[in-house]
């Protein structure tokens, strides 16, 4: 393919500056270029949600009870319960943080699969395509493998005895029904979607300054 006709074909792709002027990109040197840019994000989302207050200290990310014991966890403050409500979402966020590291293989070998198709759906798609291209490649198997990685870290600090404390205690006022709870699905869907949404942010510092990657095939194909 010419620089003319990759030109026609991507021309349409603002605000990705792929095709940069005089640089003559074809549409396999900008999936190229995506591919590298997908492994990059990937990898550097997981560096920095899979340590110890990846999740915790990150309010982007940090993991919330579910919706219904977070309603309740006002109360259980006032009646004394607020360091257990604390140590209930500090282990929860700890379990995502010892779940991440195991999604790396599976995000790269995404990543090194994109078509020339995928690529040019991923720039036409705006600023949810890259997380919406890793999800759908990815959240069903990495939900499979995160799953039991979180009931075994959340078993480790007993965070299901916490949780039916917490549960417990909300029960006693008509708040929460505990059998209706899932806190190891909870947390595992969480901490896929902080992982995705990180994701989506590392690709986006690409766009905005692809020199300050080091990377030749970045700057050639998201420099303007």
């Amino acid at each position: 393919m010419n620089r003319r006709r990759c030109v026609a074909h991507l021309s349409l792709l603002a605000p990705w500056p792929l095709c940069a002027q005089g640089a003559g990109l074809t549409e396999s040197d900008a999936a190229g270029g995506m591919r590298a840019a997908l492994e990059r994000g990937a990898l550097s989302a997981v560096a920095l949600l899979g340590k110890t207050d990846g999740f915790l200290a990150n309010p982007k990310v940090r993991i919330p009870l579910p919706g219904y014991l977070e309603d309740a966890a006002g109360l259980l403050r006032k009646v004394g319960q607020g360091k257990r409500v604390d140590e209930l979402v500090t282990s929860m966020n700890r379990a995502a943080e010892r779940a991440v590291p195991e999604a790396k293989s599976l995000l790269v070998q995404a990543a090194k699969g994109i078509s020339v198709e995928d690529a040019l759906r991923i720039v036409r798609g705006g600023d949810t395509s890259v997380t919406d291209y890793f999800a759908g490649k990815t959240r069903a198997p990495l939900g499979e493998k995160f799953l039991p990685i979180v009931t075994r870290a959340t078993e480790r600090v007993a965070l299901a005895d916490k949780y039916n404390a917490v549960a417990e205690r909300a029960s006693r006022f008509g708040l929460v029904k505990p059998e209706d709870a899932n806190l190891q699905q909870h947390v595992t869907v969480k901490a896929l979607d902080g992982l995705y949404l990180m994701i989506g942010e590392e690709e986006r510092k690409i766009r905005r300054d692809p020199v300050a990657t080091g990377s030749a095939i970045l700057r050639r194909v998201f420099g303007g």
